[in-house]
């Protein structure tokens, strides 16, 4: 259990990646740790690209990032509908800025991007948001994963193996 007593976030929206936000939750749940899901709002389902619904347990606006060690955001359509709620934005930028763990899995770069944590960094997504992420500051890699400090990112579903990995590495450095 190399993740026990660690609280996590992990964030989701309508039309997520299914295996992004799946694979995460239950290998980190499975490693120990307890994993929160925050969407725009509590108690709301959220609909997966393949169809699998989620309910998130809790809204964006009603938590604190110290309270938290890490954060994990899947990719799909999803992050173009989170960046919408500037309450996510804000724990995104917030937990970066305190150190925590920040991963984020293929179009998952659309909120790192707006929460302008990039600058200077070096991190890769899903190639048609290459463009999106060069132009707020990033080093682009074409690699399964990438870590820069606290914050960790991958292309897509394929590299999930890579990206857990990683994520679970951070926290035990």
């Amino acid at each position: 259990m190399e993740l026990k007593g660690r609280k996590i976030m992990i964030f989701v929206e309508k039309s997520y990646n299914d295996r992004e936000f799946w694979y995460p939750y239950y290998r980190l749940q499975e490693a120990g740790a307890q994993v929160l899901i925050v969407a725009p709002e509590s108690g709301v389902t959220y609909t997966g690209a393949a169809g699998i619904p989620v309910e998130s347990e809790a809204a964006a606006e009603d938590l604190n990032p110290t309270e938290f060690d890490g954060l994990v955001i899947p990719g799909g359509y999803a992050p173009d509908h989170m960046r919408r709620h500037p309450a996510m934005v804000k724990l995104v930028r917030e937990m970066a800025a305190a150190g925590k763990v920040v991963a984020a899995i293929c179009h998952a770069g659309w909120m790192l991007v707006s929460a302008d944590v990039l600058r200077g960094k070096t991190a890769t997504a899903f190639f048609a948001i290459k463009d999106d992420m060069v132009n707020a500051g990033v080093k682009w890699v074409d690699q399964a994963v990438a870590v820069d400090g606290n914050l960790i990112t991958s292309r897509q579903p394929g590299d999930l193996p890579a990206f857990l990995k990683a994520i679970i590495q951070a926290f035990e450095s």
